[in-house]
């Protein structure tokens, strides 16, 4: 048995690949930025070639600094920012279009007119989503509207789309020389178009986006012992190895936090804010605005779900400062800015770039910054920023409370705003209960290495993966009753001024 299991981390802003060993330590890592392309507001794209050449360069670069070869690997999974959408062609591997992000909203019109006419739900009944900009069905209706050319592609079966894991895989896997065209339930359930139940594409739900299933991937276990393919001895991994985990990001941090009990919940901080509650082998009907999603599928077991709270704007919104407004250098300097006030000064920033997501899923709200007086500083706005990421995590434990009738008694978080102390001792305080870090804080790449691990046999039960949970630190609450409930007044009247910013038709 190999010693090591590596894991592609897709995600918004960039690309890492990280190796673990079995007991799920960081063994290497190589990170790099991909561009971040703004044709117009509202519009988010990223250059899928770009993707691929990030993904090639460091898996190349972590195995070499590790001196690894492929057959150091028992096995390879991937992770990957979720319902970002790319069409492509599958015999000259040429995308046709940008990948539309899933921050874009340029699909609101195809939203709104689903939620008018009824379809929306059926939508919410089928798919457990509710119609809006965030999902992939209605960013693959629009490339198939406006795109030369690839509906009839589409139809004939050259034009194929996927989410970025399923892009990779094709590349990993031989590209335009047989490369698999597949994915998972936990991606496929981001698309609007794939039934919670039967875990397949839904012919009605395709017919609302006028997507031909010619044109869509198998959906395969998240962890498949039969594999989805081999790593080509050409690709960056310079032999073969089998490619056996799958899961969307927010998925595959839940697996990396083992939250495999009905009731376990994790939260990751990145690009945005994904609070994860596992709700066992039943999908569980939201009516508080969270999604009902597929958590994981382990092989030929049961589907396990989970109700999600997805956050558009949370870590970006601390991005924005430092290259928008330039208050900052970087990231780590929001902290230490922050600091330099001992509240907020009464001032809120509701960061809604691209609308509100859950559990308001607004497309019409956009970001506003409320309560400004002569007094407040730029440490205001930097501590509102981080307060911000900390009152929207509340809004969706709340509704997830309502949903599922679960208290938290701890959340676990992870993902890089975790790094912020200032944040997290912010979220245990908005919160009222305890944070909890684990010493492996990026657990999205640590979740598809599990995932593909246990296909192959490397961990032999998720009791394994319990085993390696460790907690690196705790943050306690400090704030009173009265002053939680004061501040969280403060962020429901600053969320009623950012609604109705501009017309949805």
């Amino acid at each position: 048995m190999s010693d090591f299991v590596g894991a592609v981390d897709q995600g918004t802003t960039s690309t890492r690949f990280m190796i673990f060993d079995h007991g799920g330590n960081e063994i290497a890592r190589h990170q790099l930025e991909h561009q971040q392309i703004l044709p117009q507001a509202g519009w988010v794209e990223h250059n899928p070639t770009e993707i691929w050449e990030r993904t090639r360069a460091v898996i190349e670069t972590a195995m070499r600094d590790a001196r690894l070869s492929a057959s150091d690997l028992a096995a390879l999974g991937i992770t990957n920012q979720r319902e970002t959408t790319l069409v492509w062609n599958r015999r000259n591997g040429r995308p046709y279009y940008n990948a539309i992000v899933w921050q874009d909203t340029r699909t609101d019109r195809i939203a709104a007119a689903l939620n008018r006419d009824g379809r929306g739900d059926v939508i919410r009944r089928r798919a457990g989503l509710p119609p809006a900009t965030y999902f992939s069905g209605a960013k693959i209706q629009w490339i198939l509207d406006n795109v030369d050319g690839v509906r009839e592609d589409a139809r004939s079966g050259e034009a194929i789309f996927g989410n970025t894991d399923t892009w990779l895989l094709w590349n990993l896997t031989g590209g335009i020389d047989g490369g698999v065209h597949v994915t998972d339930p936990t991606n496929a359930s981001r698309t609007m178009l794939m039934d919670l139940e039967t875990l397949d594409w839904d012919e009605e739900l395709l017919s609302f986006f006028g997507v031909p299933r010619e044109m869509l991937p198998r959906i395969l276990p998240s962890s498949n012992p039969d594999a989805y393919g081999m790593t080509r001895r050409r690709g960056p991994l310079g032999g073969e190895t089998p490619l056996s985990g799958d899961l969307g990001d927010q998925q595959a941090a839940t697996v990396g936090q083992v939250c495999f009990d009905p009731g376990e919940a994790k939260n990751t901080y990145g690009t945005g804010n994904f609070l994860l509650l596992n709700t066992g082998g039943e999908p569980v009907r939201s009516e508080h605005g969270l999604l009902t999603t597929v958590g994981y599928r382990f092989g030929a077991e049961p589907p396990v779900y989970a109700l999600e709270g997805s956050i558009a704007v949370t870590g970006s919104a601390v991005q924005w400062l430092r290259d928008q407004l330039g208050i900052i250098s970087g990231a780590a300097q929001s902290e230490a800015l922050a600091r330099q006030v001992d509240d907020n000064g009464g001032v809120y920033f509701v960061p809604a770039f691209s609308g509100l997501f859950a559990p308001y899923w607004r497309s019409d709200a956009r970001g506003v910054i409320v309560g400004l007086s002569r007094y407040n500083t730029n440490a205001h706005i930097a501590r509102a920023a981080l307060e911000a990421i900390c009152y929207q995590t509340r809004d969706i434990v709340e509704a997830m409370q309502r949903d599922s009738g679960v208290t938290l008694d701890v959340l676990r978080v992870d993902g890089g705003v975790t790094a912020n102390n200032l944040c997290m001792q912010l979220q245990a305080d908005i919160l009222g209960v305890p944070v909890s870090k684990p010493v492996v804080a990026e657990t999205t790449a640590l979740g598809a290495a599990y995932a593909a691990g246990l296909a192959v046999g490397f961990w032999r039960s998720t009791e394994d993966l319990r085993k390696n949970w460790n907690e690196a630190r705790r943050w306690l609450p400090t704030w009173t009753d009265e002053q939680r409930a004061e501040g969280y007044a403060g962020w429901r009247k600053a969320v009623e001024r950012a609604l109705g910013w501009v017309e949805v038709e």
